[in-house]
């Protein structure tokens, strides 16, 4: 369903929940109303959920709470990000790539530039030890993922020797811009386009007065990746804490709150055990996929 143009989804099977779509987008100024609307429509969900966006880290609704996270990266300056706030390691890497030839430049989203689009997409069947969901997408399904908030997105390109080895694509929220899709090529790892694509965003914004970037989000509880943390960490993104309510819609939704079940079972999960399961798919995936 459409809730003033924004689409509401569905979300899980033992526990169906309710979200906007594009709720990073989103400001949910009257729950109430939302709620109204989603009793009366034919969604059969059990919990609405919603998040309030940065920078409102305040509560401002008395609905059962729990705290989310994004990664953001405050902006206002970027040489003073690039000399102060940089890690020396992506910097050295930045360097780097500038040094073998890697340019980043705005591009427009068109067939030529998703034919390179797609072949980073083809690349490889794996992606951070987990299968690569889009590795066998095909030309209608990736240009209808792509062009989504075209009027207000920007692509960022790697290239090297005329070659797109990486990509970035922003959106801008109207409180910040976010990244929707950021993937390079791992066969050019070595020139780290992925560490210009971020310093092109960040030039961006700050020529734009953008106050924040984000990067999804800093932590994703139990399953989170280690190594993608660090990444963000090293650019100097923050975890910043937003408040996320949980809204039962019927009874069965009162009860999956109430036993913390809204979560899932791996809510429930100590972490230690999350990341042995975490570490053994992972390996089972590389001997998979090994070829």
């Amino acid at each position: 369903m459409f809730i003033d143009d924004n689409e509401v989804i569905v979300r899980g099977r033992f526990v169906k929940i309710d979200l906007f779509r594009e709720e990073w987008d989103i400001d949910v100024n009257d729950p109430e109303l939302v709620i109204k609307k989603i009793m009366e429509s034919s969604l059969n969900a059990d919990i609405f959920t919603f998040q309030q966006r940065l920078p409102e880290s305040k509560p401002k609704f008395n609905y059962h709470m729990e705290w989310d996270n994004v990664a953001a990266l405050p902006i206002k300056d970027y040489d003073i990000w690039f000399k102060t706030v940089l890690h020396q390691n992506p910097r050295n890497k930045i360097k780097i790539s500038e040094k073998k030839g890697v340019e980043t430049k705005i591009f427009d989203f068109n067939d030529d530039t998703l034919k390179g689009i797609i072949k980073i997409y083809h690349e490889n069947p794996l992606r951070q030890g987990t299968p690569f969901l889009d590795y066998n997408i095909d030309w209608d399904t990736a240009k209808k993922a792509n062009i989504t908030f075209i009027d207000r997105a920007t692509f960022i390109g790697a290239y090297y020797k005329n070659e797109l080895i990486g990509f970035i694509k922003l959106v801008s929220t109207g409180k910040y811009a976010r990244t929707m899709g950021i993937l390079g090529k791992i066969a050019h790892r070595d020139k780290a386009p992925m560490n210009l694509l971020i310093a092109k965003a960040v030039a961006i914004c700050a020529e734009k007065k953008i106050p924040y970037l984000v990067y999804g989000k800093f932590s994703y509880g139990k399953v989170g990746s280690k190594t993608l943390q660090n990444f963000k960490l090293y650019f100097g993104f923050e975890s910043i804490v937003l408040p996320r309510y949980y809204i039962p819609l019927n009874t069965w939704g009162k009860i999956m709150i109430k036993l913390n079940l809204h979560q899932g079972i791996v809510g429930i999960m100590p972490k230690k055990l999350v990341r042995i399961l975490i570490n053994l798919r992972n390996k089972w995936n590389n001997l998979k996929y090994a070829q």
